[in-house]
């Protein structure tokens, strides 16, 4: 009866609709959204501030890209015009490659030298070559030991470039692995053997010194070169 009473009378039907809008409107916002300002009367200006607008937190993904080569760098232009031509070298001597990277940024060298293509040999540790040199007492402890010896310690202040160039002689042992590979015939890949005895025809080249230093001899080149296992095995 109360409810039907109110309904009948247009001054309590006005009233409960002015209640309604007023429940309906929308809350102000907390002081500290509002916009503030500061005024200095002694520096003469007015500061305004702006709540920014909040955002939905996205994690920052990354699109992370890999490129995979085949071949190693070369001085020989042509080999470069004609590269369906030149034998492959093995994912174990490119893998070798990219850890001389590393242990030439490593040690804070500008460049990636004959000692660093001998340390990553031995740092990826599975190839044919680093077995041998291993079993003739030649460990990566003592190359590091030796080069260190040889050639100091980097600055420790200087950061290599990601990809440090090779050295001349570093270039050129990598170009005697592929032309004795060239001169052997033969289907297979260039492997980490053809690379460590690339290291070793450079005898004025760090890598060769320090190899000679820990005991490698010519008697032992031959001893690998005659000894080396299918180019599958390295592969």
């Amino acid at each position: 009866m109360a409810a039907a009473r109110s309904l009948s009378n247009p001054s309590s039907t006005t009233s409960l609709i002015s209640q309604f809008r007023n429940q309906s409107k929308p809350t102000s916002p907390p002081s500290f959204l509002k916009p503030h300002s500061l005024q200095s009367p002694c520096l003469g200006f007015k500061i305004s501030f702006q709540p920014s607008k909040t955002r939905p937190y996205l994690p920052n993904h990354r699109t992370i890209t890999a490129t995979i080569s085949l071949s190693l760098p070369t001085s020989k232009t042509d080999r470069v015009a004609s590269a369906w031509k030149v034998p492959k070298w093995s994912r174990r001597a490119i893998k070798s490659f990219a850890m001389a990277e590393l242990e030439a940024r490593k040690l804070k060298y500008p460049t990636t030298g004959t000692e660093s293509l001998l340390m990553g040999i031995l740092i990826e540790g599975t190839n044919l070559a680093a077995k041998f040199l291993r079993a003739n007492g030649i460990t990566l402890s003592k190359v590091r030991d030796e080069t260190v010896k040889l050639l100091g310690k980097g600055d420790m202040f200087f950061f290599s470039p990601e990809h440090p160039p090779l050295t001349e002689d570093a270039q050129r042992a990598l170009d005697w692995a592929v032309d004795e590979k060239l001169k052997s015939g033969g289907d297979g890949e260039i492997t980490t053997t053809h690379l460590l005895l690339g290291i070793w025809s450079e005898v004025e080249s760090p890598g060769h010194k320090i190899m000679a230093a820990l005991g490698f001899n010519d008697a032992k080149s031959k001893e690998l070169t005659s000894s080396s296992e299918p180019e599958s095995v390295d592969g």
